[in-house]
């Protein structure tokens, strides 16, 4: 009597479909709810931190556009009509026209030394090895450890022998060297990710020294360039120490010091609504740079960390 035995399994070959006892077990679901629990924590601290950081920022706003009176009796509720004469009244009787003015000259002219002498420095320090390179290079970043208050006493005295002492010029000098380290420290690690086959290129096609920075490196660290160049915008523009001392012509002020200016007038007048609407026009060019060039300081950060 012919018994059947069952066949043992053939090897898969290859090419053949995978049959339900070959995939892999699933997740436990233990650590996809691990997973979905640090997600909805991660994200409320972050709804948490925006709305501490916009609150305050729509507060003002609104409160720009109230009278006196509304301020004080319902501070949170919103203006029954748009006072407009506030930001008129600060615009003119505050002297907020020369103030920004003022602090335009200022931080433009700052902030394009800044960034030309910064880049050529950190490109020399990027590309060429020469005696004395790490140190002139430590050298800038130890002036990023230096407290601004321990020199300004010296400072003052520098600025004014030199005939600098109250003049726009003079406080554009003073910017520049204060923003020098950090933009040599930030500009030299960008230019050593960029590709020197392309340099190399340019020498060998009779190019100057001079001409493949301005011409061929120069436009390629633009993401880092401009990444740099918010961060000088945003310090140089909330300066405040750097022109109460060296900066005491009532006609020369800056934004910084017309709005300590107004807080004090303006507080004694109690025209609260006239403060907030100069209050709002400070903060406005550090907001609108920041939402127009938001993109180009994230991709400036990234390629200056990744290689």
């Amino acid at each position: 009597m012919k018994t059947t035995e069952t066949p043992a399994p053939l090897p898969a070959e290859s090419g053949a479909p995978i049959t339900k006892t070959d995939t892999p077990p699933p997740r436990p679901p233990k650590e996809k709810k691990e997973g979905t629990v640090l997600n909805a924590f991660s994200h409320g601290i972050l709804v948490l931190w925006a709305f501490m950081v916009v609150m305050p920022l729509l507060w003002a706003v609104m409160t720009s556009f109230k009278d006196d009176r509304s301020i004080f009796s319902s501070p949170w509720s919103l203006p029954d009509t748009l006072h407009f004469d506030n930001w008129s009244r600060a615009w003119t009787e505050a002297n907020m026209s020369d103030y920004f003015l003022n602090t335009v000259l200022v931080v433009g002219g700052s902030l394009i030394g800044t960034l030309v002498l910064g880049s050529m420095a950190a490109y020399v320090l990027a590309r060429f090895d020469f005696p004395g390179n790490r140190f002139i290079y430590y050298l800038f970043i130890g002036g990023m450890s230096f407290p601004i208050m321990l020199a300004l006493v010296p400072l003052f005295y520098v600025v004014n022998n030199m005939g600098l002492l109250n003049t726009i010029h003079g406080l554009i000098l003073v910017y520049i060297a204060y923003s020098l380290p950090f933009t040599v420290f930030f500009l030299t690690a960008f230019f050593r990710t960029l590709p020197t086959s392309i340099a190399e290129a340019a020498f060998v096609d009779g190019a100057s020294h001079s001409r493949t920075f301005f011409q061929i490196m120069l436009p390629m660290a633009k993401p880092g360039l401009v990444s740099v160049g918010i961060f000088n915008f945003l310090g140089q523009w909330n300066q405040y120490m750097l022109p109460t001392v060296l900066n005491t012509d009532p006609d020369k002020r800056v934004l910084t010091q017309g709005l300590v200016q107004l807080a004090v007038s303006q507080g004694y007048k109690g025209d609260w609504s006239g403060l907030f609407a100069g209050l709002v026009m400070a903060m406005l060019p550090v907001l609108a740079a920041y939402i127009i060039f938001q993109r180009q300081v994230v991709q400036g950060l990234t390629a200056g960390a990744l290689k």
